[in-house]
Formats: structure tokens, C-alpha cells, sequence
């Protein structure tokens, strides 16, 4: 068990695009780019692959992409990190180059995710975590903070403030086509799945993500978003099709409120601007004015990017986490 610490009533902290520039910025010395290694995790359906960045000698901060990346979501953010930080961020299941799920489960994404942090946690006996989460990731690491609370220590989340709502009526009547097209996935073979030349598969991906990353970026995520099929001289995605079906175990604004609520930890909530559009947008309001009243500390900051602003423009990103993990 991590140490129990008393909460005091949030310290309020926002910065402003205005301000972003003018945090005090010292002469870090940073990771760097070639500062990592592979690492892989065993668990009972294959394993969980992740990039360890900096000194395995310390104990990481856990990072988590968000929904159909993979941790190379990281991989321009983690290198203007202080050299003295760990982290590690992982492929989810079936994403990147982690295992997918056995034939026949269904990926509930926000409830298997916390259940994967606490895997990880225990596996390794950290205590007094520090989780970074972009988006699905965020969600993931809002909803541990959440369930663990006395055992979270630093809480940073990316264009995200808790899981996803959606309401009600959708869930209810979008049920059926979500299971239907999971049973479709689920036994679509390889040889039927849409084989790519790598520049279609960049092409499609950039398209898909509408504005939210650049071309470069999408050549950074497509290193583990991909893998090559020899018998068709192209390329498939690397991450299981049935992960498309995200509709299921979706959240309310009541249960993403109550969560909230029983965060006690130290928060970094970075928002883009203009960011993501949510289908409740007040939600992400409401969730920051629940973590003021019941986490030790909130920092809000809005910084002028697109969802993926950590991946895309990092540098506006990285001296808030750093400013934060220092002092606070």
C-alpha cells in the first residue's frame, strides 16, 4: 500500500496560452531521443511492450496513449523530459506491439485499463505512482487515480479529463450494431483485411486523424501502428479490428463526476486549444471544478495545439510536465 496522506482542500493553479512561453525554463538536461529500450511485461493472454525512457534504476512514471495509437505517441515528448526521469509507456493490449486479446473477449476499454495499470503496479511493487495519459490513456489513468487514491502520487493528463461520456439513449440504442460488428471483426481473416504500400498506409491514417497530427507525426505512429504482410508485399495495421469497437462500457457523466470526486492526488490537466471536440463538452468543466474541491492540487493549463499537441507540437507540452513534476 502506498503511504496514506491527508488531502487539504485544492490549491488552484491555471496557466494560460499567454503565460506558456514565460515559465522559467532552467538549464535541463534532457533525455534525449535514443534514451529508451524496449521492454516487455508478461501477462496471462502474451504480453503488454512498451518503451522504458531513461534509467531503469528508477521507478517510472507509467504513461498510456490513447485510443488505436501506441506509446509511440511519446516518443517527441519523453526526449525534452529531465534526464533524471523514468518513464514508461506502453502499448496497450492490442495495440502497438502488445498482445491482443484472446479470440472470443471483448475489449471494454476503460475498465480493462485500470485493471492493466494495477497489473503492472503490483507486478513490480511501485508505491506512490505517477501516471501520464493522453486521451483513452488519460482516461485510463483519471479513472486508477480514481479507484486508487492513496496510492497516486502526480496525476498528468493530455487533452482529456476523465472517461468519455456519452448518453445514455446512444449507449442504448447503438448496442447492437457495436456487437454485431465486433462478432464481424472477430472472425474476419487476414487474407480479407485491407493491405496497404506504405505511402497509402500514411495517406489513409493522416486522413483519418483530420487535422489532429501531421505527416510526420503519423510516420512516428505508424512504427508500431503497423507491420508488414510479405505475402502481399504491403502493410496491415498492427492493432486488433476489434478494438473498433469502443461503443461498449461507455461512461455517464454521473459515474465520470463520481470518480472524480474520489481523486486525491496532485493534478496537471493540459487542454488543447482548440483540442478535441467531446459530445459534452461541459463535462470536462465539471470535472475540473470536482477535482479542485477534493484533489490536494489541480493545475490547469490550456496550450494552443490539436488533440495530439504532445505528439505534434511537444515543445509547448513538455515545460508544463517538467515545471510540474519539479514543484508540485
Amino acid at each position: 500500500m502506498g503511504q496514506t496522506r491527508v488531502a487539504t482542500k485544492s490549491a488552484e493553479t491555471v496557466v494560460s496560452p499567454e503565460t506558456a512561453n514565460g515559465l522559467e525554463e532552467e538549464e535541463l538536461q534532457l533525455l534525449g531521443e535514443n534514451s529508451w529500450e524496449e521492454f516487455s511485461i508478461d501477462v496471462p493472454w502474451g504480453t503488454v511492450e512498451g518503451k522504458w525512457w531513461g534509467s531503469k534504476e528508477r521507478q517510472p512514471i507509467i504513461a498510456l496513449h490513447g485510443w488505436q495509437d501506441n506509446c509511440g505517441s511519446f516518443d517527441r515528448l519523453c526526449p525534452l523530459m529531465p534526464a533524471d526521469t523514468s518513464v514508461l509507456a506502453i502499448d496497450l493490449p492490442g495495440h502497438g506491439k502488445s498482445s491482443p486479446y484472446p479470440q472470443g473477449m471483448q475489449y471494454f476499454i476503460f475498465w480493462d485499463g485500470i485493471c492493466l495499470i494495477r497489473r503492472i503496479v503490483r507486478k513490480y511493487n511501485w508505491k506512490d505512482v505517477t501516471l501520464l495519459g493522453h486521451s483513452l490513456g488519460g482516461a485510463l489513468t483519471f479513472m486508477y487515480a480514481a479507484s486508487f487514491p492513496l496510492e497516486v502520487k502526480k496525476l498528468i493528463n493530455i487533452d482529456i479529463a476523465g472517461p468519455t461520456v456519452r448518453g445514455t439513449q446512444r449507449m442504448a440504442e447503438g448496442t447492437g450494431k457495436a456487437l454485431d460488428k465486433f462478432l464481424d471483426y472477430e472472425t474476419l481473416p487476414e487474407s480479407k483485411q485491407p493491405c496497404y504500400s506504405y505511402d497509402e498506409m500514411i495517406k489513409l491514417v493522416l486522413d483519418a486523424y483530420d487535422g489532429s497530427v501531421d505527416e510526420p507525426s503519423v510516420r512516428v505512429l505508424m512504427k508500431r501502428g503497423m507491420r508488414h504482410n510479405p505475402s502481399k508485399d504491403g502493410y496491415l495495421f498492427a492493432r486488433d479490428l476489434r478494438l473498433k469497437v469502443s461503443l461498449l462500457g461507455m461512461f455517464t457523466a454521473e459515474q465520470t463526476l463520481a470518480y472524480a470526486r474520489q481523486i486525491r492526488c496532485r493534478v496537471l490537466n493540459i487542454r488543447g486549444k482548440p483540442g478535441m471536440k467531446f459530445e459534452s463538452p461541459q463535462v470536462y468543466t465539471e470535472v475540473i471544478k470536482t477535482l479542485r474541491e477534493n484533489a490536494s492540487k489541480v493545475v490547469y493549463v490550456e496550450v494552443p495545439g490539436t488533440h495530439h499537441l504532445h505528439l505534434v507540437t511537444p515543445e509547448r507540452v513538455a515545460p508544463h510536465i517538467n515545471q510540474f513534476l519539479k514543484d508540485h
